[in-house]
């Protein structure tokens, strides 16, 4: 007796706990978990990264319009033979020397390929743009679905906790008539068996549960299992009243892959202009300052005069006489680095062309390779038009099936539930047998089971469609 008092406290306790950590636990509602899913969901992360990515590729599209200008500098000692960049003469001694340049590079005209790639990567900007849309698109229909997958996996598990509720009640009158030595023991055996059969459900039913909660959590990426309430959805069944065909025409205009796939049609086709430049001769314009110091460049100024002999000479009177010329003197002072930079100055302006006569067929070939590339997103794009149309005819076909068996279901319900209510009273009298009243009590059962799959159904059918019309 003290050893089941124990047990029982003990039970208790756990269940108490238990109940205390559900309580302690934050429960989440849709639009919470699809802003967590926003924020952490790595591949909406990485869309989001390419969409910044072909911001900056177009970017610099735009900037490949403006000149390029370079500077140049450089500075070292040079020994043994080489040329003085002073005077231009061979020398054979330690030099230093220096050099300075600035040049502009401008393109003209190139057949307008700097214009069309601008206007292609401004394509490829919006494409991607449109893919982390529609990436955003997918991550929240794909949360809703499976927050909805959640709600419907609970619906049924409490749905299968009052039926084992029942069956515990059913037990427990007919193990007291057992006890009793009245009623048929083979009804006792048999609703012994039904419990069991109800525990098992239960396991399943949680493992379903548990299972899309440990999928939410994972669209979330969130380590943990988590709780959701359903008081912010409006889950009353509502007659869909568009038509399949309203569905695709407001796909067409609002859906973020068609616009991302036309996009990319688009931008294919801007890259056959960029292509075909390669025909067209290409002006460019460039310029230059350039200068330049050398460690020998010195300048001379006349400080005096003095005689000397030539070597030559002349006879007088049967004597030489030596030749003297006169002959300036010179002092070399060096000049500065400053004043050589300025006085070695030059520029230079000029226009390039630059004639396409053979390269070996590539720009023939890049421009049908161009062309093969449009193709294909023309493919890609009646593709994925094709696809979703078709889904859509799927969906809209399954969604009203749905509706028609939930409304079915519904007159099924109310009619075992009669049947279940007139069996359960005559099996309490001894009136009924118990395999009549656990037949009317699994059909009970089962079809309130399937009228909350057929709602949750639905409803995941109906959010579907609303994904492809742009609502999200």
């Amino acid at each position: 007796m003290i050893h089941k008092q124990i047990l029982l406290i003990l039970t208790l306790c756990i269940s108490l706990i238990g109940h205390s950590q559900e309580l302690n636990q934050k429960s989440y509602s849709l639009d919470e978990c699809i802003s967590i899913a926003l924020e952490n969901n790595l591949d909406l992360k990485s869309a989001i990264l390419r969409a910044n990515s072909a911001k900056i590729t177009h970017q610099q599209s735009k900037a490949n319009l403006l000149p390029s200008i370079n500077g140049n500098f450089n500075l070292g000692v040079n020994d043994g033979r080489s040329i003085d960049p002073f005077t231009n003469d061979f020398i054979n001694q330690e030099l230093t020397f220096s050099n300075a340049g600035l040049n502009m590079d401008a393109i003209i005209f190139n057949g307008f390929r700097l214009l069309n790639t601008v206007k292609q990567e401004h394509l490829n900007r919006q494409a991607s743009e449109l893919e982390s849309d529609e990436a955003k698109q997918n991550l929240i229909l794909e949360v809703t679905l499976t927050y909805l997958q959640v709600l419907n996996n609970r619906d049924v598990l409490e749905l299968a906790k009052k039926r084992l509720e029942v069956t515990n009640n059913q037990l427990q009158r007919q193990e007291e008539i057992y006890k009793e030595g009245e009623g048929n023991p083979a009804d006792y055996a048999d609703i012994k068996a039904q419990k069991t059969l109800d525990e098992t459900n239960i396991l399943n039913l949680e493992s379903a549960l548990n299972n899309s909660k440990l999928n939410l959590a994972r669209l979330l990426y969130l380590d943990k299992n988590i709780h959701v309430e359903a008081n912010d959805l409006l889950l009353e069944l509502k007659r869909y009243e568009l038509s399949s065909d309203d569905v695709f025409n407001d796909a067409l205009n609002n859906l973020a892959a068609f616009k991302a796939k036309e996009t990319r049609v688009e931008a294919a086709k801007k890259g056959i202009s960029i292509a075909k430049a390669q025909f067209t001769p290409q002006i460019s314009a460039f310029a230059g300052l350039n200068t330049n110091y050398s460690s020998l460049a010195e300048t001379f100024t006349t400080t005096g005069t003095n005689i000397i002999e030539t070597g030559d000479f002349v006879t007088i009177n049967n004597q030489n006489t030596p030749v003297l010329r006169e002959q300036s003197v010179f002092e070399g002072n060096k000049i500065s680095y400053k004043n050589q930079f300025d006085n070695n100055l030059s520029t230079v302006v000029g226009v390039s062309v630059s004639l396409p006569l053979f390269n070996g067929f590539r720009a023939k070939n890049n421009v049908a390779q161009e062309k093969i590339k449009h193709e294909e997103a023309l493919v890609e794009l009646n593709r994925t038009q094709q696809e979703i149309k078709n889904t859509i005819a799927q969906v809209y076909f399954d969604m009203n099936a749905s509706y028609m068996r939930y409304q079915s279901l519904i007159t099924q319900v109310d009619a075992f539930n009669e049947s279940y209510r007139i069996n359960e009273v005559r099996f309490n009298n001894g009136v009924s047998n118990f395999l009549a009243y656990i037949t009317s009590k699994n059909n009970f059962d089962n079809a309130k089971t399937n009228l909350a799959n057929a709602k949750y159904e639905y409803l995941l059918l109906v959010k579907v469609l609303e994904y492809y019309r742009g609502n999200f």
